[in-house]
């Protein structure tokens, strides 16, 4: 993709945002908590991207961006809302002819030890459900899993889901 204008809904430590803006893209990252931005502009410092991030403190369960991007994307953002209804309020914030790229865990039991609210827990087709055929394109709708360590140095099977989708103009 030619780099335009990107949200990171749910920047979180800003791995993300970092990399859109050393690639030339003009990032605005939010994040609800005050710790993980801070850790995310010390982040982008030490790594020095092409281009300066936009940090927001918000809450996106309520914030408005005010502008639509070229990109949104959220990477295992845990919205104080449903998730899929987080989904669909990100959607909006699309240009026509834009991106949307949703990066998420799909729950499927006791990933890391923990478990997760049913309406933490969505899947791929509940997903691509959701995105209305006449206004986008879904371009990539897959499910991953992957080990990562767990408690007790055991290993657990993450289920992730990868959704990307181009707003039709």
């Amino acid at each position: 993709m030619a780099p335009g204008t990107a949200l990171d809904a749910g920047c979180g430590a800003g791995a993300e945002a970092v990399w859109l803006a050393s690639h030339g893209w003009q990032v605005t990252a939010a994040d609800i908590s005050a710790d993980a931005l801070a850790q995310a502009a010390d982040r982008a410092t030490a790594s020095g991207p092409a281009e300066p991030i936009r940090w927001v403190e918000a809450d996106l369960t309520a914030w408005e961006p005010g502008m639509r991007f070229d990109l949104v994307t959220t990477h295992y953002a845990h919205p104080a809302m449903p998730q899929l209804a987080f989904y669909q309020r990100i959607c909006d914030w699309v240009t026509p002819g834009g991106t949307l790229l949703i990066v998420g865990h799909l729950h499927t039991g006791h990933g890391h030890g923990h478990h997760h609210p049913a309406e933490a827990t969505v899947t791929l087709g509940d997903i691509t459900a959701g995105l209305n055929v006449a206004e986008w394109e879904i371009v990539t709708a897959e499910e991953h899993q992957r080990p990562v360590p767990g408690p007790g140095g055991q290993t657990v099977s993450l289920h992730d889901v990868v959704v990307r989708a181009i707003r039709r103009p």
